[in-house]
């Protein structure tokens, strides 16, 4: 199977959308990244099992990318119908298509845009507002020009300084300036986002496992043949991003053992995305069934797990989904309510606000654990599986990823107003 003309083109949007680095998509194909730079600029052409290769690391069919998909674009389409708030027929879009695909791939290009800036909006806003390690640079950047404010006020006002001590400020005032040229420098490089920030260790821990286990299309291969991903530890460049990634293969690995790839796919068909039948099938908990549901190869879903504090501990987005990477989450997810009670499934239809909204059945379970025993304190831990939806009935449950950023503005539980335009809010339901 070959690429046709812009199959390169799709194979970068979809790349961008799943927040992939190029090193991270080349090292999993097995391709350099200058090669994988020609293929996402049409300018190369790649054979069947690449192909396969490049496809299951995004998470899609790869006659999707060979081919396109009409029914991506009419996705597009209405999501772009409804994101905004207007009358649009929606009925005819398959004929607007077949009789103006020019416009058709016109208005599809720009709906896919927009909601990219959107997430860029979303993500320097978790930076800006909650990244602890933007609020240390900003300090140190802080100090650094109190510390040269503060010598060069003593320069400037005293005359009678001896030639030992003006030397000594003039070296502090030049030590100082590098300092603050240096926290100047990598502020610019961490809030760019590019690949060479990420590459010198700039992304906190979280964002770093995450690049890491996305660039793995969130399923880690090894595990399924015993062969282990240990040696893929490498990749990553920070301690605590390691421990992170660590935590999770042991994780996984049990998840692997307990719910065996074959038989648990072979369930899965029999009685559908239900954690709970799943569980009972295997006698796992529920929590390790949504796990395995979320990473099995290929999987659309979405995961979000917390800890009894309602802190986001792991973030799998699937499209229409995207969790903050800091701060708060929207407390209308049905997460809290499952956090809130313990051992009590809760399923909900949801829809995504925003232009990139998406239909979802939300599942969510929590599970408590006493460590220490009857004695010690009970930590608890809940899991929200994010199932993609063709369409809801009755009246979904319309929840964002964070309040900074939802334009969902007549919300009972809003705690503060959003950051995006009035040009930009809706109400209307995706």
């Amino acid at each position: 199977m070959g690429m046709t003309a812009l199959a390169g083109s799709r194979l970068r949007e979809r790349r961008l959308l799943l927040g992939l680095r190029q090193a991270d998509m080349a090292r999993v194909a097995g391709i350099s990244a200058s090669y994988l730079n020609l293929i996402e600029h049409n300018r190369r052409r790649i054979g069947a099992d690449l192909m396969e290769k490049l496809a299951a690391a995004l998470g899609v069919e790869a006659a999707a990318l060979a081919k396109g998909a009409g029914d991506a674009l009419i996705n597009d389409l209405r999501a772009a119908a409804g994101g905004v708030g207007t009358t649009a027929e929606i009925e005819p879009i398959e004929d607007f298509v077949s009789r103006f695909p020019g416009w058709a791939a016109v208005l599809g290009q720009t709906q896919r845009r927009a909601a990219q800036l959107e997430r860029a909006v979303a993500a320097l806003n978790d930076r800006i507002a909650h990244d602890p390690h933007l609020s240390q640079a900003l300090h140190e950047m802080l100090s650094a020009v109190s510390a040269v404010r503060s010598t060069a006020a003593i320069l400037a006002e005293t005359d009678d300084i001896a030639p030992e001590w003006r030397a000594r400020f003039h070296a502090n005032l030049h030590g100082d300036s590098e300092r603050l040229a240096s926290g100047a420098e990598a502020l610019v490089a961490y809030l760019d986002g590019s690949d060479q920030a990420n590459d010198a260790g700039i992304a906190s821990p979280q964002e770093e496992f995450d690049a890491w286990l996305a660039a793995r299309g969130w399923h880690l291969a090894g595990l399924e043949t015993g062969e282990g991903v240990e040696a893929d530890l490498a990749d990553l460049a920070s301690g605590a991003a390691r421990g992170l990634a660590r935590d999770w293969i042991g994780l996984a690995t049990a998840d692997a053992a307990a719910l065996p790839l074959a038989a648990f796919q072979a369930a899965l068909a029999e009685i559908g995305p239900d954690p709970a039948r799943l569980a009972a099938r295997f006698g796992q908990p529920v929590l390790a069934v949504m796990r395995r549901l979320a990473t099995l190869p290929g999987a659309q879903a979405g995961l979000v797990i917390c800890d009894a504090s309602g802190t986001l501990v792991f973030r799998k987005p699937a499209e229409g989904f995207v969790p903050p990477r800091f701060g708060a989450a929207c407390a209308l997810w049905p997460l809290y309510a499952a956090l809130a009670r313990p051992m009590t499934p809760v399923q909900a239809q949801v829809a995504t606000v925003g232009r990139g909204g998406r239909a979802f059945i939300a599942q969510a379970f929590c599970q408590p654990d006493y460590p220490l025993g009857f004695a010690g304190p009970e930590l608890r831990s809940a899991a929200m599986l994010m199932l993609p939806a063709a369409s809801t009935t009755g009246q979904p449950l319309r929840i964002g990823a964070t309040c900074r950023i939802c334009p969902q503005q007549a919300c009972p539980a809003r705690r503060e107003s959003s950051i995006l335009s009035e040009a930009s809010q809706s109400d209307a339901a995706p």
